[in-house]
């Protein structure tokens, strides 16, 4: 009697047809509060939150969702139908001046009644915050009409964040001859004597001070995946023996690394012709401390990541199929950063490596599904192929209240995790290069700390800051939908 094996092949997920328009993004509040500043932040440390909240005068819990209408959206709207970001028409774009965010004086309010004569008429009506009571008081936070005080928000930001994050211009500067962009407090030096050729060959790049987590997580998911696709700067002697003050703006192109990478054409927002683009090693620091106010590395004596940027940003600065109303130059060694607020990350890892976009949304799987996804596309737990992954704009009874988690955001997937039978992980990196302290918030399934016990190949990071993992279910919950180019 013959016996036969049976044997169940699975097949592989099929792809979702590519959405029209993806517009991902959040700034990062770290990087934009120290341009604001002019100085250096401990982003790990609980206090910095603190201050975030302080300086873009918002609560910490409602900096990091959609639904809040947070300043870290600035120029981009919740669409609650789609449910998905889409951008604000300039026209709705106001920018706010000191006068505007000054805060009334309620010093003389003795009893509820007397908010009437501050604005406050329908007081049945106001939104109660948070209500504690403690040692027989009721203490209680409101939240008053914006017309009672204005604060910043997603369509009204000054003209200093509206400078250093977004796209939107004064009609002073997109009238008559046009500028070359230069963000406030900021000067463009050459950086070319911060690079270190005995560098490690890897390290994580983070994001700056606009909202272009799309670009830097794909960026660091073809990096993990395949290191030696990351063009390096080429230096010059002159630059290689330049040790002395870099902060200087009549370096010469002579004593200047360069970087030339191919960027390819796939159409749609964000694109332009499939070229090689050259860029020097001038970027944007910051005037009083002196550091680099966009993309950089998680190493000090790496450069890549913002001249990537900058060769992103003049690459589709030459095509009209960038709309802005920030000015263009497609020519110029200074091209506006802003213009990368907002993208798709998949087609991003596309575009770095002309390789096939491909669009899988969680809605229409099972979790189980998902991590099969990542699994198909890993070796030895980590990815062979640039995956990224991006979150929901908001999520139920708004949970995204924290910077490790953060609605309209893109990550970079980097593998994944079963240290336990029952519980299996998938690991990503948060392209701020942040997770936050225990205690500051908490999150179901969520591992902050991941070491080589729980995953073998964190060992390989340089820097591992950003990199957690999280439960295949609750990363159902939280993502909206993950992509991979091969």
């Amino acid at each position: 009697m013959l016996h036969y094996l049976t044997m169940t092949v699975t097949k592989p997920e099929q792809p979702d047809t590519p959405p029209k328009n993806l517009h991902v993004g959040a700034i990062n509040p770290f990087a934009l509060v120290e341009a604001i500043l002019g100085r250096k932040l401990d982003w790990n440390s609980a206090s910095t939150s603190r201050i975030i909240a302080a300086i873009l005068q918002t609560d910490y819990d409602e900096l990091f969702d959609m639904s809040f209408n947070s300043v870290l959206y600035a120029g981009l709207k919740l669409n609650d139908r789609e449910e998905a970001a889409e951008p604000i028409d300039s026209k709705d774009i106001h920018t706010l001046t000191e006068r505007d965010l000054l805060t009334p004086d309620f010093s003389r309010i003795k009893k509820l009644s007397d908010l009437g004569y501050m604005g406050l008429k329908d007081l049945g009506g106001i939104r109660v915050k948070h209500a504690v009571m403690t040692n027989g008081n009721l203490r209680m936070t409101l939240e008053p009409p914006r017309s009672l005080g204005k604060t910043l928000s997603n369509s009204e930001f000054t003209a200093l964040i509206r400078d250093l994050a977004t796209p939107y211009r004064s009609e002073s500067q997109t009238g008559g001859e046009k500028k070359e962009w230069t963000p406030p407090n900021g000067i463009w030096t050459d950086v070319s004597s911060l690079y270190r050729q005995d560098a490690t060959k890897f390290n994580n790049p983070v994001q700056g001070a606009t909202g272009n987590s799309w670009l830097i997580a794909a960026l660091m998911s073809v990096a993990w995946s395949d290191p030696s696709s990351i063009t390096h700067c080429n230096q010059t002697p002159a630059a290689a023996a330049a040790a002395s003050s870099f902060f200087k703006k009549d370096k010469t192109s002579e004593d200047s690394c360069t970087l030339s990478i191919k960027l390819y054409s796939k159409g749609g927002h964000l694109d332009a012709p499939t070229q090689t683009v050259t860029v020097n090693a001038q970027v944007p620091l910051n005037t009083s401390s002196e550091m680099v106010m966009y993309a950089r590395s998680s190493d000090e004596g790496e450069i890549w990541p913002c001249l990537y940027e900058k060769a992103f940003a003049k690459w589709i600065s030459s095509s009209s199929s960038s709309s802005s109303s920030s000015s263009k130059s497609p020519s110029s060694e200074h091209p506006d950063l802003t213009l990368l607020s907002r993208g798709d990350p998949v087609k991003a890892m596309a575009q770095l490596t002309d390789k096939t976009p491909e669009y899988f949304f969680t809605s229409s799987r099972r979790e189980q599904d998902l991590l099969g996804l990542v699994r198909s596309h890993c070796v030895n737990l980590r990815t062979i192929y640039p995956l990224v992954a991006y979150t929901h704009p908001t999520f139920c009874n708004n949970k995204f209240r924290g910077a490790t988690l953060v609605g309209n955001m893109a990550y970079s997937v980097l593998g994944w995790a079963a240290p336990q039978e029952r519980k299996q992980y998938i690991i990503l990196r948060h392209p701020w290069g942040v997770c936050e302290p225990d205690g500051l918030t908490s999150y179901s399934g969520l591992v902050t700390k991941v070491d080589t016990k729980f995953w073998p190949p964190v060992e390989l990071l340089d820097a591992k800051s950003g990199v957690f993992a999280i439960e295949t279910g609750a990363f159902r919950e939280v993502f909206a939908g993950m992509g991979v180019a091969k």
